[in-house]
């Protein structure tokens, strides 16, 4: 048996589950850490199963790291024992759990200059800001990006990236995070209560939104012509325009994207935050807003083992 925690709508509660056996081309992973998205407790894959019934008890948080306990059939990537981080479907259950199950193709060896809360910060986050930038965004080098939330756990990720890529990169923060988005190489940063970033921006190649609500609606006013925005929000209401739904995309987990992640986390080229830890029996902290942090900026982790 194994200690894991289950969401019952906004509330946590510790239970113990058998610990599941991995299928053909999955792995049994030892949780370390799991980072958490606090809206999570909210989303439809939480509540419901991918067939729309209604869903109980699921085990929320679908980022970690830890240690490869056993492999399934057909798993010759990966070996027992070994440090990895990753990311599984979110209609899977989760990693606030002594032991999760993931896909070997959603996993990646650890990269080796971070500890486990520091990698568990990473898989959708990173992954996230990518696909936002590449896969849906087209990015191109010289091009104008608009990243919202630039201090988050998708945002930090984005402005790294975008300026990688050789783009015009400007964000939105609060006043506070501004310093840290300007650090992270962002050539423009507008407090985003203090300036209307509508009302001073045209010709956008790219919005990325990590926020949504009315920084996303205020948001195509400053496209060019053919400009695009991405938005990585899930709580789009049912009865938003159809252009804010086709503009939101769900990750999709990549183990091999993790692995050159993991090569520019180690060679420097790439920076992750935490922003606070708690321990896995006090995990209905880490869903709280108001948790008490060292960082203003980065994400929250659960450290489920030692």
């Amino acid at each position: 048996m194994q200690t894991v925690v289950t969401a019952s709508g906004l509330m946590l509660q510790a239970s113990e589950h058998p610990v599941p056996t991995p299928g053909p081309g999955e792995v049994l992973l030892r949780v370390r850490a799991a980072g958490v998205i606090t809206a999570e407790l909210l989303w439809q894959p939480t509540t419901h199963k991918a067939d729309g019934s209604p869903r109980t008890n699921a085990i929320p948080t679908h980022e970690f790291s830890g240690d490869i306990a056993a492999c399934g059939e057909g798993v010759s990537s990966f070996s027992k024992g070994q440090a990895i981080y990753g990311m599984n479907d979110w209609y899977q259950e989760g990693a606030l759990a002594e032991f999760t199950v993931a896909p070997a193709t959603s996993i990646a060896l650890r990269p080796k200059s971070l500890s486990y809360e520091q990698a568990a910060t990473v898989p959708i986050g990173a992954l996230t800001a990518w696909q936002a930038l590449t896969t849906q965004g087209h990015l191109q080098p010289q091009q104008r990006v608009l990243i919202h939330g630039g201090a988050g756990g998708v945002g930090f990720f984005a402005v790294q990236f975008a300026k990688s890529l050789g783009a015009y990169v400007i964000a939105t923060a609060s006043q506070d995070t501004v310093p840290f988005v300007e650090g992270l190489g962002a050539d423009q940063v507008f407090d985003y209560r203090a300036t209307r970033f509508d009302q001073e921006l045209r010709d956008i190649d790219l919005v990325v939104d990590t926020v949504g609500g009315e920084m996303l609606a205020r948001s195509w006013s400053v496209l060019r012509a053919g400009g695009r925005v991405v938005t990585a929000v899930s709580s789009i209401p049912d009865d938003a325009p159809q252009k804010i739904k086709d503009a939101f995309f769900l990750v999709h987990p990549d183990g091999k994207r993790l692995d050159e992640i993991a090569s520019l986390l180690d060679a420097g080229k790439l920076q992750t935050f935490v922003k606070t830890v708690v321990p896995l029996q006090e995990a209905e902290q880490a869903y709280n807003p108001s948790l008490p942090s060292a960082l203003r900026y980065g994400k929250t982790v659960v450290a489920v083992a030692p």
